[in-house]
């Protein structure tokens, strides 16, 4: 099965609930406003409970360095996601593995990938304000024929409905799902969580890992 993420875990039901459902990682969301928002204590809390029984990825936005590496500390953390503006220096800057996310808008939005030197590129849907968590897909048509150097993860309003053509249409080496697999922002459905990966269980294994 392809490895996939669920993005957006605010409670430890719903950590278990990716556990049971095969899920390779879990993402938190350190970033303000966000209503998928985790403060570090909770994630800490979770993080004992799970141990290391799946990976733990932290969803950061634009934020400082001394924050980022307490999170990994404290956590910890397995990866980082960073989903901002930050530059290829400062995603470089890391002891442990990085996610690029990169939001896609039209054909320029590639060009990116190449400038950042990280562990994968993750591919989102591009909408004003908003980092994440959409609940939109973009045109993948936009990826089409085009080849990376880098693992790729395909984010951006995923469900059960349309993962199958996503990842017929990309190919990519991993998936994250977020809102496709909510109740309401921040908080999961255990049954949509049942359905997706039932939906994406005969799927190949790629051999990336969230780690």
């Amino acid at each position: 099965m392809i490895p996939f993420k669920i993005c957006g875990i605010t409670n430890i039901k719903d950590a278990l609930a990716a556990i049971e459902h095969k899920a390779s990682a879990i993402g938190f969301i350190f970033v303000k406003d966000s209503p998928r928002e985790i403060s570090f204590e909770t994630a800490t809390e979770i993080s004992k409970k799970i141990g290391n029984k799946i990976s733990k990825i932290g969803v950061f936005v634009n934020q400082e360095k001394k924050i980022i590496e307490k999170a990994i500390k404290s956590i910890p953390l397995n990866m980082i996601q960073l989903h901002g503006d930050e530059n290829p220096l400062f995603c470089s800057s890391f002891s442990i593995p990085v996610i690029k996310a990169i939001q896609i808008k039209n054909d320029e939005s590639i060009n990116k990938v190449r400038e950042y030197n990280v562990d994968a590129i993750l591919f989102d849907t591009y909408k004003k304000n908003v980092r994440g968590g959409t609940g939109s897909s973009f045109d993948w048509n936009i990826l089409s024929n085009q080849k990376y150097d880098k693992p790729i993860i395909l984010s951006g309003g995923l469900n059960k409905k349309n993962v199958l053509e996503a990842i017929n249409s990309i190919n990519p080496n991993a998936i994250d799902v977020n809102s496709g697999v909510e109740v309401r922002p921040g908080i999961k459905s255990h049954l949509k969580v049942k359905k997706f990966y039932n939906t994406i269980n005969q799927t190949k294994n790629t051999g990336f890992q969230f780690e």
